[in-house]
């Protein structure tokens, strides 16, 4: 008897198992910035249901590991080397700049697929590696359009740009000031805030003695909305414009009605893509709105679901080549990579804060 049972256990063993494929999801699911992780978790889950719901990908069910990296650099590493442990062969994210690049160093040498869906700093993608993509824009562009903008719409004034000395805040402020220095504005007061920070009455007091009419941020959402309720607090109403992570309700949820009338850079409301109809639907019926970053991250999985098929099967070198050659319909539209991993199809737009929400501009 032990014997008989001792070899049926050893075919069972040697069966081929037919696991879940394990796609990595990870961004800040605590702290200040947990409603860009909640937006980017939300997508993805989603985009899964959905694929899984029509049998997967080449058989099996794709499946979720989630890990929490707080848009904190060691702990984005740390994250990204448990994926690995754990035989993920692709990831959806980061989010921070500054979470992604040390990240994806770690991607690259265990040969994973990284997708982030909202890390915009130009260097994640100069980096070299031929697995790493964007699917939103780079803070060049970004950058560049708020520079544009500032000085088609407030031309003469006294401008201030301010940033939270983190990857993402302070390079989109070193490309706006070059921006503007570029079209001869000399005169421009930068500093420099602390992520956590709680108080700004002194940089407003400060704005203020230096008259300053335009303000441009480069920073998240937590510290912005709380300048913002600050700087009207004390009848300081000077124009405010940031960047695309204030594109999260929780903005107005922290700013209230002093919110009202501030400018933000964002991609084309991805809501509005006739592609993205059926999954807005879903989404909602959930009770969530797919806001700001939520259908850049079911892209992402949508692309990795679509590369695996092709590829034939759920390998990342194979993956990655098929992603830089080929075009694939997503819920933001056909997405198409170039040689770095950058998206060639998302520009940026302006949009301002009125009644609760973010609307674009004409």
């Amino acid at each position: 008897m032990h014997a008989i049972a001792a070899f049926i256990a050893a075919l069972f063993l040697a069966a081929p198992a037919f696991a879940d494929i394990a796609i990595g999801i990870v961004g800040p699911m605590t702290g200040p910035d947990a409603p860009t992780g909640e937006q980017v978790r939300r997508g993805a889950e989603a985009a899964v249901d959905d694929i899984n719901a029509k049998g997967g990908v080449l058989g099996q069910k794709l499946r979720l590991s989630v890990k929490d990296d707080v848009d904190d650099p060691r702990q984005a590493v740390a994250s990204a080397n448990q994926l690995a442990s754990e035989g993920v062969i692709a990831v959806v994210g980061h989010v921070a700049s500054g979470a992604s690049i040390p990240a994806s160093k770690v991607y690259d040498e265990e040969g994973m697929v990284m997708v982030s869906p909202a890390s915009t700093n130009p260097e994640l993608t100069e980096q070299g590696f031929d697995a790493v993509f964007r699917l939103c824009g780079r803070d060049d562009r970004q950058g560049a359009v708020a520079a544009a903008f500032i000085l088609e719409k407030f031309p003469g004034a006294n401008i201030a740009i301010i940033h939270d000395k983190t990857a993402y805040g302070q390079g989109l402020a070193d490309i706006v000031r070059a921006e503007l220095a570029k079209a001869g504005v000399k005169k421009v007061l930068f500093d420099t805030i602390t992520r956590g920070e709680r108080d700004f009455s002194a940089l407003t007091s400060k704005m203020k003695e230096a008259k300053i009419d335009v303000i441009y941020y480069g920073g998240y959402h937590s510290e912005g909305g709380l300048m913002v309720r600050q700087m009207r607090d004390q009848k300081f109403n000077a124009v405010f414009i940031g960047a695309d992570d204030l594109t999260t309700l929780t903005f107005w949820t922290i700013t209230g009605s002093s919110g009202q009338g501030s400018y933000v850079s964002f991609m084309a409301d991805p809501r509005k893509n006739p592609a993205a109809a059926e999954a807005v639907d879903k989404i909602r019926a959930t009770g969530y709105e797919p806001e700001s970053y939520t259908l850049f991250s079911y892209a992402a999985v949508q692309l990795l679901a679509d590369a695996m098929t092709r590829a034939g099967k759920a390998d990342p070198a194979a993956m990655a080549k098929i992603m830089h050659e080929q075009s694939f319909d997503t819920v933001l539209g056909s997405i198409d990579f170039d040689k770095k991993g950058d998206v060639g199809t998302q520009g940026f737009v302006m949009y301002q804060w009125r009644d609760g929400n973010y609307h674009q501009l004409d």
